[in-house]
């Protein structure tokens, strides 16, 4: 990278990682984008057992004297972040980059207007996503689903913040343990608070992950999330945020079916068991055929298609009641104001050498 931004626009990135091998052409991308680098690059090495490889040999050598390595500790990526804004030092901006995207060519340029173009009111401001899909063939469900980053708002996969606004609200709220609705939160939290938010010109890729059969499963774990969005922020928070309802009242009428009709079969009632399971069969089917109909409708993808939206509706409503077990307890917002960030010292880190 190239020249040396003025103190106003000076910004830290800060990248919560769990060691994968995307980080290095993370950082290989934004040590070579075009423009004013970062004043400092934050790691976070979040591994619960950081005992493996080193992450200092994927931070590449221009990078390697602004850069701090710290431990997470293995509490997830909001509780990462955390960590990483508040062991970057005084600077005015925080980009958190996921360790799997990886900036474009004009990224650094294209950041220092986006910073130039911001208001004193203007908290944080957001990139734009390309999710590269196949194109000689449909895209598969998780395909579509990674492709919804595009037109998400607010995702952390890149976005910059500035501290002020990170302080005034105090960050992420840790209990959000996945990377789920952890970006949501926040900048609601910054809208109540009085700031704005905006959409900067810089580009992201993303690219889709490999991942197994049943990623689709275990993604019904956000349904968890979701009540403690409820509790935080109303019922409401959706539209707020933009953000799709899903299939939730679905899966529930679903995963009652099927367990109406196996009540009634245990307790020799065969003909409304039938009924049940009629209905449980056909809320199943529809669920299949939504997911199957605009991907490639390969063997592969029928079969995990056909499985998983057996699978997903009773998962889904397990993980709605777990949620309202475990944040049953969780207090509203205040509505428009925000907190104090307590006073956290910086962790012990590693330094990079030049």
């Amino acid at each position: 990278m190239t020249g040396s931004p003025a103190p106003s626009g000076e910004y830290a990135v800060v990248v919560p990682t769990l060691g994968r091998p995307c980080l290095a052409r993370c950082l290989r991308a934004l040590a070579e984008a075009d423009g004013p680098g970062p004043v400092r690059v934050v790691v976070v090495d979040d591994r619960p057992d950081p005992a493996g490889a080193p992450l200092t040999a994927a931070v590449p050598p221009s990078l390697r004297a602004r850069t701090l390595v710290v431990p997470g500790g293995g509490r997830g990526p909001a509780a990462a972040r955390n960590t990483g804004w508040r062991a970057a030092g005084d600077v005015p901006w925080i980009v958190f980059l996921d360790d799997d995207v990886v900036p474009g060519p004009t990224w650094a340029d294209d950041l220092a207007l986006d910073l130039a173009g911001a208001s004193v009111a203007t908290a944080g401001i957001s990139a734009r996503v390309d999710v590269p899909l196949p194109p000689d063939r449909r895209p598969t469900d998780w395909e579509r689903n990674t492709a919804g980053l595009a037109t998400a708002r607010w995702i952390t996969a890149d976005m910059v913040y500035r501290r002020r606004a990170l302080e005034s609200t105090g960050g992420f709220d840790e209990r959000f343990r996945r990377a789920f609705r952890e970006d949501a939160d926040l900048a609601l939290r910054v809208l109540d608070a009085g700031w704005t938010l905006a959409r900067g010109r810089r580009l992201t890729t993303h690219p889709v992950r490999e991942a197994g059969r049943w990623i689709s499963v275990r993604a019904q774990a956000g349904n968890a999330d979701d009540v403690l969005m409820s509790r935080l922020h109303g019922r409401d928070w959706w539209q707020r945020a933009d953000a799709p309802r899903g299939r939730l009242p679905g899966h529930l009428a679903v995963t009652a079916a099927g367990l109406a009709a196996v009540a009634c079969a245990l307790t020799g009632r065969p003909r409304a068991s039938a009924v049940c399971f009629g209905g449980w069969l056909a809320g199943t089917a529809e669920f299949a055929l939504a997911r199957i109909l605009p991907g490639p409708r390969t063997r592969e993808e029928i079969t995990t298609m056909v499985l998983t939206s057996t699978v997903i509706p009773p998962v889904a409503v397990f993980h709605r009641l777990r949620g309202h077990l475990r944040h049953r307890a969780a207090p509203p917002r205040p509505g428009r104001s925000g907190a104090p960030a307590p006073a956290y010292p910086p962790p012990a880190g590693e330094r990079l050498p030049s």
